[in-house]
């Protein structure tokens, strides 16, 4: 019993899909959707010289298309900023005095501990101050 060349097309796709789900490395998926798209070519008739550069083009289309937009996905920060990054800049209103060892905030509609920024800066109720960073559950003002 011979097997057409389309069946081992698809079963090079899934050898390298294994590798992909092993490795989390997308280029093997590339590949594999090179190997998917011989065995169309093969299943259609087309000769071994068209489904290897099929392959070759698919695959090579795919890495030089999809690997440039991952890569600067990848690299992209999220349009907003959450947790306590998204706290820092803010500004908040003293509810009690605030200075260098301690004092109370409050930001974003929540009641925190806060200090000074410069130990030798206070400030009294009722000032605005700006959030320059988050320090564990006290917020560091300026």
């Amino acid at each position: 019993m011979e097997i057409d060349a389309w069946v081992w097309w698809l079963i090079a796709a899934v050898g390298l899909g294994i590798p992909l789900v092993l490795t989390a490395m997308p280029e093997f998926a590339m590949f594999a959707a090179g190997a998917v798209a011989a065995a169309i070519v093969a299943a259609l008739g087309g000769g071994i010289v068209a489904q290897v550069l099929v392959f070759v083009a698919v695959s090579v289309a795919l890495i030089a298309v999809v690997r440039p937009i991952a890569a600067r996905h990848r690299g992209a920060r999220p349009p907003h900023a959450t947790g306590i990054d998204a706290l820092k800049g803010r500004q908040a209103v003293v509810l009690e005095r605030v200075d260098g060892s301690g004092g109370r905030i409050k930001l974003a509609g929540e009641i925190w501990s806060a200090r000074a920024l410069d130990s030798d800066q206070a400030f009294e109720p009722g000032q605005q101050v700006d959030v320059v960073d988050i320090d564990g559950a006290t917020a560091v003002v300026m």
